[in-house]
């Protein structure tokens, strides 16, 4: 297994726990296009630990 691999994260309420949103608000975010890192794979949202994390500490600043 690969760092990358480690640093998926997937499904709606697993991403929202990382952003401190519950999964109705993650889902509300991604659709609106306030979550862009996040990408749909089958019936599935994936996302990047390292790029969600970055987005949020960029926004921050």
């Amino acid at each position: 297994m690969t760092d990358a691999t480690l640093d998926l994260i997937w499904g709606v309420e697993e991403i929202g726990k990382v952003i401190g949103r519950n999964a109705r608000q993650t889902y509300h975010m991604i659709q609106s296009g306030h979550l862009p890192m996040v990408k749909q794979v089958g019936e599935r949202y994936v996302a990047s630990r390292q790029k969600l994390i970055a987005f949020f500490l960029e926004d921050a600043a």
